[in-house]
């Protein structure tokens, strides 16, 4: 297992782009840097890519930036040169900056992308603070955040919203806007923060560049592919004015990617070699581009992002990786009600080690309320409403059965008082009950699941669908369906949980306002929703 976060091992340090160990730490700010280094290349701006916060903590968060004075340079090194550059971080009590609390300076490396991820310590719990960069005479913009409250405490609530899915080529993000307007005090992110495909054709009925058409492989492809998206005014506004807490699914890699397999890798004259290489790549992009500490950097194919983090007593966030550690989908992928396979004992999803390192939590956890951040459903999603068979797709957790059966029992087996999951991917809003075996009509009810819609992903979508009715019909545990963009906005307090589903009418064109389509909630120790 990897090491704790503020530990790192040879081989960590050395994992990423041949980058030495002294180089690496630089760019995480885990040494100071006393030598003088180059200033950006070129005199434009570069900080294009905006700011960001992450995985909060009670005395501090990581920041993150990324120099790229042009952002979409086809080498994919945003326009710098192959040279280190100091960059200089301030973070302020106060938004003028008159009370700076913590300054300092890291290396951002051409290794790394020259992105930082500056680690803070030393801050009060729950506390809102500021933060900027200044690079020679470029000044960032400014950037909030929050450390959240002491590990002994207890908070009178939680505010946080859940997303996931953007594709960019489906249309704006304009969901991100509204966000950003929201009280809150942190945001999951639950995966496809890009898509690997290119954008080439897309809804928004724009003219794109050659240089974004063909499909993401090689670590310059991923670069470009990040910059399109975050280049988007609104998801760096919702980046710049909370932490974000973020995992990845499928299409930051591949689509359906399991494990060391590629779909591209199912036929016979595939060399599964090839495939790890590109999720080097696209793991080497994503870490670059996102607010992650170093226990989440990279090492070649490999990276570790199931994690804790904790808000008070009152609840634990528990993120998983449901891609590196599962077996290959069953029966082919897709969707079936022919498969047995995927009943099998020995199948998994989470991988034995993030299982027990799971299932111990459970046992190990004084909050009142268990959140899951898990990246495709785990409740059962039937096609077919008849009693005679079930028909599911099999790259969620209906695919990995004796995996979700082994987590839900554990669940109750072992007294967690409020489990809750929170997931993406779907493209549609979903409230539903988790049965601990959902081959039993008569099974307990011993979770809750929230499936948040995209904020892109599938263009503009609906309230209802034909497919809503039928899953309406045929899965009596699912108590909502919509199929509408937005996110899911959470308030959590000692007595319940309420999950808002936040949606707008249309993504193809910027400006769409936004709405609570309805609200569920749970109450404490009463688990499966009710409407609010």
């Amino acid at each position: 297992m990897p090491t704790r976060s503020g530990e790192m091992t040879r081989r960590r340090v050395v994992g990423v782009g041949g980058a030495s160990a002294a180089a690496v730490l630089l760019g995480t700010g885990a040494w100071s840097a006393g030598s003088a280094f180059a200033a950006p290349a070129k005199s434009a701006d570069p900080f294009t890519l905006g700011v960001a916060s992450g995985d909060p903590r009670p005395d501090g968060v990581v920041l993150w930036t990324r120099l790229a004075p042009e952002p979409f340079a086809a080498d994919g090194t945003g326009g710098m040169s192959p040279k280190p550059v100091r960059v200089h971080y301030e973070v302020a009590a106060d938004e003028r900056f008159r009370y700076v609390v913590r300054r300092g300076s890291v290396v951002a490396l051409p290794e790394l992308g020259h992105s930082v991820h500056p680690e803070i310590h030393g801050l009060a719990p729950d506390r809102v603070y500021f933060y900027r960069f200044r690079v020679r005479g470029h000044i960032s913009p400014v950037g909030r955040t929050r450390t959240v409250p002491a590990a002994w405490s207890r908070p009178r609530d939680l505010n946080f919203a859940f997303a996931s899915c953007q594709a960019w080529q489906d249309g704006y993000f304009t969901a991100y806007d509204h966000m950003a307007e929201e009280d809150l005090d942190l945001v999951v992110h639950l995966g496809d923060y890009i898509y690997e495909s290119g954008v080439g054709k897309n809804k928004r009925g724009v003219t794109t560049d050659e240089k974004f058409h063909g499909e993401t492989f090689d670590l310059a492809r991923y670069r470009l592919q990040y910059a399109l998206y975050k280049s988007e005014a609104p998801l760096q506004r919702a980046h710049a004015r909370f932490p974000w807490i973020m995992t990845i699914d499928d299409h930051e890699v591949e689509n359906n990617w399991a494990g060391d397999i590629s779909q591209v890798d199912k036929e016979p004259d595939q060399d599964p070699a090839v495939f790890r290489q590109r999720r080097a790549a696209a793991f080497q992009a994503m870490y670059e581009n996102m607010p992650l500490r170093r226990a989440q950097m990279p090492v070649g194919p490999d990276v570790r992002l199931h994690r804790r983090l904790n808000y008070g007593t009152l609840a634990d966030f528990t993120m998983l990786d449901t891609r590196q550690y599962r077996d290959d989908q069953p029966c082919g992928d897709g969707n079936s009600a022919e498969c047995t396979e995927r009943f099998d004992p020995q199948r998994t999803i989470l991988g034995a080690q993030q299982r027990r390192w799971l299932l111990d939590g459970f046992s190990n956890s004084r909050a009142r309320w268990q959140v899951l951040g898990n990246q495709c459903p785990m409740g059962q999603t039937d096609w077919d409403p008849s009693p005679e068979k079930t028909n599911v797709w099999l790259d969620p957790w209906d695919g990995y059965v004796a995996d979700r059966d082994r987590v839900l029992a554990a669940a109750q087996d072992r007294g967690v008082r409020n489990l809750v999951v929170v997931t993406g991917d779907r493209h549609t809003n979903y409230a539903w009950d988790l049965k601990r075996d959902f081959s039993n009509p008569d099974s307990a009810t011993v979770a809750t699941e929230f499936v948040g819609t995209s904020i892109s992903s599938g263009s503009d979508g609906s309230d209802m669908t034909d497919q809503g009715r039928t899953f309406l019909a045929a899965n009596p545990h699912m108590k909502f369906f919509n199929a509408q963009r937005g996110y899911v906005r959470v308030n959590v307090n000692e007595r319940r949980w309420r999950s808002d589903f936040r949606v707008l009418p249309y993504v193809t064109r910027p400006g769409a306002p936004v709405s609570t389509r309805a609200s569920y909630v749970v109450e404490d120790r009463r688990p499966g929703v009710q409407q609010g």
